[in-house]
């Protein structure tokens, strides 16, 4: 029988003119949320809607998704996978979302999130929590331009103030976003302290659209806390749905995983990522990877050097080999000191 949070999770939900058959959610992700991840994520089930990576607002009306490294899609997936783009322009924002609604997208997701320098000193994703008019004018331009859904991914601002964060909510719902997915974290601030889920609350108390919550949901009981502690109405599930894929289809459904899984899900993921990109930006591709799926082990850290130090595929299968055979210890949490 399913617990009361399960029954939740499982509970269909419409955003804007569009239903997501349950509560959990990817979270974007640059360098991780890649279409060979995503369809390993597909063969698990359970992810109610998926996002790519973020992508340049300027580079997406001229892409070429078969050579792109982040607009690249399978077209079996589009019913369920959001694009998120990044800008500092209004227009060009606008010219990127009607290609991705012309690409038969579910939804189109807004960056005002990311707070990386190199994004912020263009003026993009979390800066623009600056100028709360460009960002509500960016809202306001794609709603007008584009019928699929708009979300919006956004922090609670550049000062640790619940009100600001409650202030940009209203006016991106007033702009036209039919959801928000909401990191209750200061830009500024990389992961450094916990984020304050009571935040979470304060906006959804704010605003009639669907409010998803984000940051630091590694277990099934943070998920239910979460969800009773801020009245969300879905997750968005980031690092841990990158070290444990499955992790929608267990909490959905009460599926019990075994070891074989987490070597099996490596394997594969090799496989994927040779299948959609060159050896080089695989291999890449395949270490940034490989520090979430070395996180939920307690001797993590040498099996991430083994995997860094490695030259090929040939070598990094050598080592994942080596590593499972040694039956390694599951940690009850990722080791969050591998992620900084």
């Amino acid at each position: 029988m399913k617990s009361d949070i399960q029954k939740f999770i499982n509970t269909p939900l419409k955003i804007g003119n569009r239903s997501i058959p349950g509560r959990l959610i990817l979270a974007p992700m640059s360098g991780l949320t890649h279409v060979a991840y995503r369809e390993l994520l597909d063969s698990y089930g359970g992810c109610s809607l998926m996002f790519t990576e973020m992508c340049s607002a300027r580079s997406v009306p001229q892409e070429n998704r078969y050579v792109s490294p982040v607009f690249r899609w399978r077209d079996e997936e589009l019913p369920h996978l959001v694009c998120q783009i990044f800008g500092s322009d209004p227009e060009v924002m606008v010219t990127a979302a009607k290609r991705v609604a012309a690409e038969g997208f579910f939804g189109v997701d807004l960056n005002f999130g990311c707070s990386v320098a190199a994004i912020c000193k263009k003026n993009c994703g979390a800066a623009l929590l600056k100028t709360p008019d460009l960002a509500e004018k960016m809202v306001r331009d794609v709603r007008k331009a584009v019928s699929i859904p708009l979300s919006v991914k956004f922090r609670t601002g550049w000062e640790d103030r619940p009100d600001l964060a409650v202030n940009l909510a209203r006016r991106f719902e007033e702009a036209g976003a039919d959801a928000l997915i909401f990191h209750p974290r200061v830009a500024p601030d990389r992961r450094t302290r916990p984020p304050k889920w009571a935040y979470i609350r304060h906006v959804k108390q704010a605003v009639s659209i669907p409010v998803f919550g984000n940051g630091e949901v590694f277990t099934q009981d943070d998920c239910k806390k979460m969800i009773e502690a801020t009245g969300c109405d879905g997750i968005s599930l980031g690092r841990i749905a990158i070290a444990k894929p499955w992790v929608f289809s267990q909490w959905r459904n009460g599926n019990d995983i075994e070891m074989e899984t987490y070597k099996k899900n490596m394997k594969q993921i090799f496989f994927l990522l040779n299948k959609h990109y060159e050896p080089i930006p695989a291999i890449r591709k395949f270490k940034k990877m490989a520090v979430y799926n070395a996180s939920v082990f307690q001797f993590g850290h040498s099996f991430l050097k083994k995997i860094t130090r490695a030259g090929d595929f040939s070598e990094i299968e050598s080592a994942v080999d080596a590593f499972f055979d040694q039956s390694p210890a599951l940690s009850a949490r990722p080791n969050l000191n591998m992620f900084r």
